[in-house]
């Protein structure tokens, strides 16, 4: 088995920022109090109006290897010569963008057979966001020649509503597993991992396999299975009606939040359409193993909602486990991160790579230093 550590990051779109991010030095300037990360305060005035672009998996802050990306955009991207890419393949037979997928493959795979599938699906609070940025988080694993990746795009909250966002997600794995043999990829271990709004959908895709309302009727082929062999949740939500029970910088109830944009009204007032919309409703024995990642201090989706939801999977007999980071963000895992990442590789290695040395467990990892 090989063993190796994600590079995390995003891509950067600051081109009409009138102070660009420039040097490492003047990222050490504007971060004031030195966590190795940019709140949207600590940068001039001048550079904030760009702070959502920049922040495509709105987890709060800007990172030093977010910063590292902006340097070095325009140029070739580094993975040219590691990956094959394919952007842009609709899997519902239409024009629309968000309907579509990208197919990385890598040039040097470490042997002929079919390639295990990472699909990722991107966060954005299921109204921003988009599919270019799994890239970054797919990179290494498709470098190392053993898996093949995939990221989702979906319909955002502007143009439709629940269920649309399930039923894109699911006719693209369905679009996966008719043109496995094309591209040489293994129908039989495809994995779904997301972070946030992309955490959710990975999680409704795991939980909702035998949930034939939850289907749709998108793409062309509907004989094939929308099942995935084990799924990533990173702090996605998985309760709707308890998103508001716990502090969060945002309130969940709101006739605007995300949640109510997500299902089409409050949620406390559509309370059927919010259980639909929840990972939590739909568990049973039969769902695929489950890694779940979320930190104690996440101000946008409670760490709460990660909990109770490892709780009922494992209540059900599923393969379950849940990684904590203590005082980790929405996404910020600080000092963490290569812990984590070490985790999510091993789980891949373990459910798509039938590495049976491994053993998932519950574990709780630090993300600040003491």
């Amino acid at each position: 088995m090989v063993l190796f550590l994600m590079r995390i990051s995003l891509f950067i779109l600051l081109a009409s920022a009138s102070i660009a991010f420039g040097q490492q030095l003047q990222f050490d300037l504007w971060d004031k109090n030195k966590d190795g990360k940019l709140s949207k305060t600590e940068l001039p005035e001048a550079a904030r109006r760009n702070f959502s672009k920049v922040d495509i998996d709105r987890d709060g802050s800007i990172s030093k290897e977010e910063h590292k990306a902006y340097l070095t955009r325009g140029r070739n991207p580094q993975w040219n010569d590691r990956i094959t890419s394919t952007p842009d393949l609709s899997y519902a037979a239409n024009d629309n963008p968000r309907q579509a997928l990208d197919l990385y493959l890598p040039k040097k795979p470490t042997n002929g057979k079919p390639l295990p599938i990472i699909a990722f699906i991107h966060g954005g609070a299921w109204r921003a966001g988009d599919k270019r940025s799994g890239l970054r988080r797919l990179d290494p694993f498709i470098s190392s020649g053993e898996y093949a990746g995939i990221s989702i795009a979906y319909r955002l909250t502007d143009e439709a509503q629940w269920p649309a966002q399930i039923h894109d997600c699911k006719a693209a794995i369905r679009w996966i597993r008719a043109n496995a043999k094309k591209y040489n990829l293994d129908p039989e271990n495809i994995a779904a991992w997301g972070s946030s709004a992309g955490g959710h959908l990975v999680a409704m895709l795991g939980t909702s396999g035998d949930v034939k309302e939850l289907e749709g009727k998108i793409g062309k082929h509907l004989d094939q299975s929308s099942r995935v062999d084990c799924v990533v949740n990173f702090f996605g939500p998985s309760e709707m009606l308890t998103m508001g029970d716990h502090p969060s910088t945002m309130d969940h109830n709101a006739p605007d939040s995300p949640e109510s944009l997500l299902i089409g009204g409050p949620v406390l007032k559509n309370k059927n359409q919010a259980r639909s919309a929840s990972p939590m409703t739909h568990i049973t024995k039969d769902d695929p193993p489950i890694l779940n990642v979320h930190g104690t201090a996440d101000a946008l989706v409670p760490y709460p909602q990660s909990v109770s939801f490892h709780k009922k999977l494992v209540e059900a007999g599923v393969s379950s486990s849940l990684t904590t980071i203590t005082n980790g963000g929405h996404g910020n895992f600080g000092k963490a991160t290569d812990k984590v990442n070490l985790t999510v590789s091993e789980f891949f290695s373990k459910h798509l790579r039938s590495d049976k040395s491994i053993t998932m467990k519950d574990q709780i990892f630090e993300a600040k230093t003491r």
